[in-house]
């Protein structure tokens, strides 16, 4: 790990001298990729000089310990500053993890209601409810691609756009299933029951990472189905588009326009396409998976949000936060930022080991 952090601390000095060179200064290109390539490294270039910067004071405390005055203060400076290094050499390893390389996309958001009828297309509705607050608190962009309703207003199925630089990597952890424990609104007894809705999180890819051969496509359009009276739609604006080679199947009829519905159809089948051929790889390559807080399983139970008891608990990490109203008003970076630490310490040890 040494040789790694002198390596990017010599590529630092490196980059420097090149950027206060004319010829650099001078061609513009160059100049902003050297001066990304140098965002990137600065963190932990500096965190490795502190580091350096401890060992220094620990050896020049090591020297006291031979004036018999000085010696017990020596001791306790070097204690403190051991215990500083440790902490740093902890930071510099998490910092030197590969990044993952889909962290900075945008994703494809999709909720289905699960198991429980209208409470859990209610469920659905609360779940997303939750993720736009969430975007919003971090800037993020929601577009809606497909909705579905239930007959009380929930959610049967939702698939959205959500944009923003590093959404995949604020959302990745979410793909799963969400249960709840309540007493539904139709619940005449007073009897909690418990609901189910999943969601899945794909990163969005585009035509150069996923090719899609038009032959393997097989388009319908159809009239979109209304809400009746003025609401019926009297064009074939619906699109349905089937993957042949994979069957996954894509339909959209929010847009009027058919071409509309079409792109956005496009989007979602590239999400799942890629999201689809990544899964095969992955199931080759066991311990990539192993690497991960939850396989990402659309099956696995992640989470349960307990309404009379106020709580929600990740199973994954054995996480209970007695803060059910905050999280459902979309303050969920406590659990997002632990759900980060334990995956990073999974691949921490996975690397050591």
């Amino acid at each position: 790990m040494i040789d790694k952090l002198e390596s990017l601390e010599k590529k630092y000095n490196d980059i420097q001298k090149q950027m206060s060179s004319n010829e650099v200064l001078n061609d513009y290109e160059k100049l902003k990729t050297l001066n990304e390539e140098l965002k990137k490294i600065t963190p932990i270039v500096e965190k490795y000089k502190l580091y350096k910067n401890i060992q220094e004071q620990i050896k020049q405390n090591e020297e006291l310990l031979k004036d018999n005055e000085l010696k017990e203060l020596a001791k306790e400076e070097i204690k403190d500053l051991q215990t500083k290094s440790s902490q740093l050499i902890d930071e510099l390893k998490i910092m030197l993890l590969p990044k993952d390389p889909l962290d900075e996309k945008d994703i494809i958001l999709e909720i289905r209601a699960g198991t429980g009828g209208e409470e859990a297309a209610l469920f659905a509705q609360d779940l997303f409810r939750m993720y736009v607050k969430y975007a919003e608190n971090h800037n993020f962009k929601v577009e809606i691609l497909e909705k579905s309703l239930s007959d009380a207003g929930g959610i049967k199925e939702i698939i959205a756009n959500v944009k923003g630089k590093g959404a995949y990597s604020k959302f990745k952890f979410e793909s799963g299933t969400h249960r709840v424990q309540r007493i539904p609104i139709t619940e005449s007894q007073g009897r909690i029951h418990t609901s189910a809705a999943t969601v899945a999180v794909l990163p969005e890819a585009d035509e150069i990472e996923v090719n899609i051969n038009p032959d393997d496509l097989r388009i319908d359009v159809y009239r979109s189905s209304g809400s009746g009276g003025q609401h019926v739609n009297t064009t074939d604006s619906a699109v349905r588009i089937t993957h042949i080679p994979t069957g996954i199947v894509v339909t959209c009829q929010d847009e009027k326009s058919q071409y509309k519905n079409k792109e956005k159809a496009m989007k979602i089948l590239y999400a799942r396409l890629s999201d689809f051929y990544r899964s095969q790889q992955e199931s080759r390559i066991a311990k990539t998976r192993k690497a991960q807080v939850g396989s990402g399983d659309r099956s696995e139970r992640i989470r349960t949000y307990n309404f009379p008891q106020g709580r929600v608990t990740d199973h994954r990490i054995n996480l209970t936060l007695y803060k059910l109203d905050q999280i459902l008003e979309g303050e969920l970076d406590e659990l997002i930022e632990s759900l980060l630490i334990a995956d990073q310490t999974k691949k921490l040890t996975q690397m050591e080991g």
